[in-house]
């Protein structure tokens, strides 16, 4: 099994696994984990106490910016991390729920629950007021029972569509889509965001004989044709736990627990590489982690950062065909901002430079705006990422950081680079190195950088300290890499 927590991390490694699991690892993050252990880094880094976080503000922009803001300081990287790709799995939109104050209970809950037991999230997120909103859960009565909730916990937050066999079989059906919908009949919340159900709006089996009993997966889960009565408790309240548990219980088509399985296949794209091997990732993780009977999700990162699998890249070339990465907007504009020691300025949040607009606009511009994503299916990764568009959104965002001139916003190339180096190749080297891209530049992106440096071979050294030409070929260089493939992949 390639999960190997003793191996000592080579340099490129630590650098791969700080970029992976923070936004813009700086000099000091590598210090921290040069010549440990793959388990040593890996425990320094979820070694973190999930802080309650709650971004209050009275309107969108400033729930929004505090947001941000808390990610850009934030010691703790990884935690903002897993908060972020949470954001997506249990997708809640602002543009639905209007309303800010349900928003931050939001965010505060994806930051409460992002490295603890799975499903206990799944079951807080059920009761969530935001979420309630979002899919209708407080729409759904007793007479007319909401389909919506029930269908998307199945489908995107624990079991998918379909299984991982050959072929993929269905993993539920309509019915248990009608069936678990009951559940959740009744529920709302009040002024103080407290959820509850309404015993007289709940579907109760004796008011709607109908309907049949209470029981779920009659067909798929490896319950048998009895299926499984999450009734068997009582009905009431406690209903919508016992759904979780009986999802959580669920097996695919080769026997394997269907909610581990698929959880542990996104988390090892999201830190890992798309299309990460089923039996050699995936599967070694969810069994070294017991993420199947234990559901820590902590562990199972563990197991993930410490799999040979999450290495595969770690100085890889760029220009060469392999399993990387599209940085998401969010770690491209928090990571550059870090690494260029960059904070945006005033009531706005404005990056100072080129067109001086705020992280909001720019976000907007390259696709993802934190608290709002686009539907209840959360972002689409890797090339969902990439458009004329947005490539020209990111190119203009490397713009005008690297233009930020006065003020406390500005971009200061001095406190990254020596500016008594004179050789254009070492200046690439520094440049380079100052933005964690020393083990994926290629030799033509070299040549490139080159050639843009010393105009064509006209000028073959550069005097730093004359401000023009750091104004211009300095700032430019910045700008280019931060531009270039090896900076926007991981």
């Amino acid at each position: 099994m390639p999960v190997n927590p003793g191996l000592t991390l080579s340099d490129p490694e630590a650098r791969h696994l700080l970029r992976r699991t923070g936004f813009g690892p700086v000099p000091k993050d590598f210090v921290n984990v040069q010549g440990l252990t793959r388990g040593e880094a890996a425990d320094l880094l979820l070694d973190f106490r999930a802080k309650p976080f709650k971004p209050s503000g009275r309107d969108f922009t400033k729930l929004h910016n505090k947001w941000f803001k808390f990610m850009l300081k934030s010691k703790t990287p990884l935690h903002s991390k897993l908060v972020l790709f949470w954001h997506d799995h249990f997708s809640v939109a602002f543009t639905k729920v209007q309303d800010t104050d349900l928003m931050a209970r939001y965010v505060q809950a994806l930051h409460v629950n992002a490295n603890g037991n799975f499903k206990d999230f799944v079951k807080a997120m059920n009761r969530n007021p935001a979420m309630m909103e979002f899919l209708d859960t407080v729409r759904n009565h007793n007479d007319v029972p909401n389909e919506n909730y029930a269908r998307e916990l199945q489908e995107l937050f624990t079991l998918g569509v379909k299984d991982f066999g050959s072929p993929p079989q269905n993993n539920y059906t309509q019915a248990d889509i009608v069936q678990i919908a009951r559940a959740f009949t009744g529920w709302d919340y009040d002024d103080h965001g407290i959820s509850s159900m309404n015993d007289g709006d709940h579907d109760y089996e004796a008011d709607f004989p109908a309907r049949g009993p209470k029981v779920i997966y009659k067909t798929t889960g490896g319950f048998g044709a009895s299926g499984r009565d999450y009734a068997d408790q009582g009905e009431g309240p406690q209903e919508i736990d016992r759904v979780v548990d009986v999802i959580f219980d669920h097996t695919d088509s080769t026997g394997k627990n269907t909610v581990a399985r698929r959880t542990a296949y996104r988390l090892c794209e999201y830190f890992a590489h798309p299309s990460p091997a089923l039996a050699t990732f995936v599967d070694e993780v969810v069994a070294d982690a017991d993420f199947d009977t234990a559901w820590n999700i902590s562990a199972l990162v563990r197991s993930i950062l410490c799999h040979d699998d999450f290495y595969l890249t770690a100085a890889a070339d760029y220009g060469a065909s392999g399993k990387k990465s599209v940085k998401w907007p969010i770690d491209y504009a928090l990571g550059t901002l870090r690494l260029l020691q960059m904070k945006p300025k005033g009531k706005y949040y404005q990056i100072t430079g080129g067109s001086y607009s705020s992280m909001l606009d720019h976000l907007s511009n390259m696709g993802q705006v934190l608290a709002d994503p686009p539907s209840v299916f959360g972002w689409d990764w890797e090339s969902g990422w990439v458009s004329s568009a947005t490539l020209l959104a990111r190119y203009n965002f490397a713009r005008d950081v690297t233009s930020a001139r006065g003020g406390g916003g500005a971009f200061r190339p001095e406190k990254l680079v020596n500016l008594g180096l004179t050789d254009p190749d070492d200046i690439i080297d520094a440049v380079a190195a100052a933005l964690g891209v020393q083990d994926h530049l290629t030799a033509a992106d070299k040549t490139a950088l080159h050639v843009y440096l010393t105009d064509a071979g006209a000028n073959p050294t550069l005097d730093l300290s004359d401000y023009d030409t750091r104004n211009t070929k300095l700032n430019g260089l910045f700008a280019l890499i931060i531009e270039s493939p090896a900076y926007q992949l991981h």
